[in-house]
């Protein structure tokens, strides 16, 4: 093939200045007016920097395209350049705030081809306060596109090492490594970067829709460039125009809490599409689930079948008895048997002999539970496609708007990435089959959120964790203590995710070694720290019924927030959040350590100022270790008010909750 390189910016060396770059040179800045976006024309071509108060954070960075069979473009001359400004307040149908203010400057520089075809091509920039997002824009032109690759460019203004997770795992389950820049052999994003020692920056995306999942290399010391998740024919993406890439995002704060709060992510996002999303609501779930990662069950049909009635009806029982609204059952549909990974033939219709989900479901909506249903479809696509509206429409006939899909196999249909422009379309038709059938969805093995829960909010949650089944089997001996740490300020920053935490017996005889590298308070808090609008309680009833009093907070724990504020924290090391719940005057707090016992005083001055509260404490026990007593816990109260500063002391791999109720 002839790939041919379409230049839409010429970097140029980290030292020389944006002013220098002639007459064309643009920028636009935040509404506070300390972050300065930067674009220039030079030699014909487009480049772009930005800083924060005046300081330098991007050095020119590159843009551009690889096209397949363009000619080479040497000249591109500007048009125009039109500026934009936005500022309105909008409500999110869930999620960790409830207003969301959209406050940006932008500038459309509108560029057009020396020579060849004379190509449109735009560059659309938008300036928050906390960041910035662009996004290559192809009008109209009546023709297609084939894109090899993206020449697009993150050149910081000095050297830094990264939080980031490698590409070698298709469902972005491995561990998130600390390394300089110029490690990073092609990661995914986020990509969290600690800048100068007082600057936290998250590079990400936004709005991906039809176009491959961008990752990261390192280039050198400063410069990371883009790569995208091809097709196995190699082409990047197909595309006709009019066309829009996803937004090329990088949040910029000043503690790593301001990431957390970021909200710009959303924000470039289309609005809610879905005419009325009342029923898209979030919740708390069981589920037949965790006891057959302990090998107590099995998915597929035989003696020790875990979806069958009988047993699914205890789970709905206790469900009921406790105030959890959604019981989850795996393993209920005709496919497992067998190796079922290479089985192409799940059929999403037709349960097996043991499994009555008439008799479940008119059970369960007896007692005010719903099923929460599967599909795993061991990413065979073309199968699930074929059945996507006779799957949704057979459930909600049984009164089932909730769906767990699951996609486990190295690629889609034996070929294609989870993250390429292939599985991008794939997710987004089941999206969209799904809200025809008022159907939420909870996504495993997905790809990497980018935001689009605010266009369809009816995608709940996701995966693309290493969540707490690792911690069943793990060859690794499972997760431990700082990955939960970390997951706020790296995977967190994508979206929500489903890691379904709430363990309370932590060691697994069948697989001897492996555990649940957390006390049990911290299993706790986690429900505070780590965000999503439908959380697992991931034990079975027997281990909860073993531990009512701390059972007692996952039943009180909120899933849908008010707002939420992340008032000290340390990657890697320790974090302390809390959140307001959306329906009540409480607060919630969870804080959670590494491997390392900590002593943190928090002030309390996010509660109403002249009000009173009692503080319900779950914390570590004195004697508490995640490796030597995980179990010991303490159960406290206290009246508090917002002008306290509340001491906690957490154990090693521990955690504290704690519910503010206003008296």
């Amino acid at each position: 093939m002839n790939h041919k390189i379409l230049i839409l910016s010429l970097a140029t060396a980290a030292g020389i200045a944006v002013c220098s770059c002639g007459q064309h040179d643009s920028e636009v800045s935040s509404p506070d007016g300390k972050i300065t976006f930067e674009c220039g024309n030079k030699d014909g071509g487009l480049f772009y920097s930005v800083s924060d108060g005046g300081r330098q954070i991007v050095a020119p960075s590159r843009l551009g395209f690889v096209l397949e069979g363009n000619d080479t473009v040497a000249d591109f001359e500007i048009l125009d350049r039109v500026r934009s400004t936005g500022d309105v307040t909008w409500e999110t149908s869930w999620g960790e705030s409830r207003e969301v203010r959209d406050n940006y400057n932008g500038m459309t520089v509108e560029m057009r081809q020396l020579g060849g075809k004379e190509m449109l091509v735009n560059l659309e920039v938008r300036v928050y306060d906390d960041g910035f997002g662009y996004r290559y824009v192809f009008p109209s032109q009546g023709d297609s596109l084939v894109i090899m690759e993206e020449l697009t460019e993150f050149a910081l203004a000095g050297p830094a090492e990264a939080w980031a997770m490698n590409n070698h795992d298709v469902y972005y389950e491995d561990y998130y490594k600390r390394k300089p820049i110029a490690a990073l052999d092609t990661v995914h994003t986020p990509v969290t970067v600690e800048f100068g020692g007082d600057k936290y920056l998250a590079i990400h995306e936004a709005n991906l829709t039809d176009y491959p999942k961008m990752q990261l290399i390192g280039v050198d010391s400063v410069t990371m460039k883009a790569r995208l998740v091809p097709w196995s024919t190699g082409v990047a993406a197909y595309v006709t125009t009019p066309f829009a890439t996803p937004w090329r995002t990088m949040i910029i704060g000043d503690t790593p809490g301001e990431l957390v709060t970021s909200y710009m992510m959303l924000n470039l996002n289309e609005p809610c599409a879905v005419a009325d999303a009342s029923w898209c609501k979030p919740m708390k779930y069981i589920g037949v689930w965790w006891e057959m990662h302990l090998g107590n069950g099995t998915w597929y049909y035989g003696p020790n079948h875990g979806a069958n009635t009988a047993h699914v009806k205890e789970y709905i029982d206790f469900a009921a008895e406790h105030g959890i609204p959604g019981v989850l059952v795996e393993g209920w549909n005709v496919g497992w048997e067998g190796d079922w990974p290479a089985n192409q033939h799940f059929d999403f219709t037709k349960p097996y002999p043991d499994f009555d989900i008439k008799e479940i479901t008119d059970y369960a909506r007896e007692k005010g539970v719903t099923l929460v249903g599967h599909h795993e479809t061991a990413a065979w696509t073309t199968n699930y496609e074929n059945q996507l509206d006779s799957a949704f429409a057979f459930y909600t006939d049984h009164g089932v708007n909730n769906v767990k899909t699951g996609y486990v196999n190295l690629l889609m249909d034996g070929k294609e990435d989870h993250s390429s422009q292939y599985g991008v379309r794939h997710y987004r038709k089941v999206i969209e089959a799904a809200a025809r059938h008022n159907v939420n969805i909870d996504n495993h093995e997905p790809v990497m959120p980018t935001g689009l829960q605010r266009t369809w909010p009816n995608l709940m949650t996701q995966e693309g964790v290493r969540g707490q089944e690792h911690n069943a089997w793990d060859t690794d001996g499972g997760n431990p203590p700082e990955h939960t740490v970390l997951m706020p300020f790296t995977r967190g920053l994508a979206g929500p995710m489903d890691y379904t935490f709430g363990t309370f017996n932590f060691d697994n005889p069948v697989y001897p070694g492996t555990r649940v590298r957390t006390t049990l308070a911290k299993e706790l808090a986690l429900y505070v720290v780590i965000y999503s609008p439908m959380q697992m309680a991931s034990d079975t009833p027997a281990n909860y019924a073993a531990q009512p009093a701390a059972f007692q907070f996952i039943k009180d724990v909120p899933v849908d927030w008010e707002t939420t504020i992340v008032p000290d924290a340390v990657i890697g090391d320790y974090v302390v959040t809390v959140r307001q719940d959306r329906n009540s005057p409480d607060w919630y707090l969870g804080a959670i350590t590494d491997e390392q016992p900590r002593e943190l005083d928090v002030k309390l001055d996010f509660l109403e100022p002249g009000a009173e509260y009692t503080a319900q404490i779950y914390a570590d026990a004195p004697d508490a270790d995640w490796e030597s007593n995980p179990t010991a816990y303490t159960v406290s109260e206290q009246t508090v008010k917002s002008t306290d500063t509340l001491p906690l002391k957490l154990a090693a791999g521990g955690g504290t909750a704690i519910r503010f109720v206003k008296k």
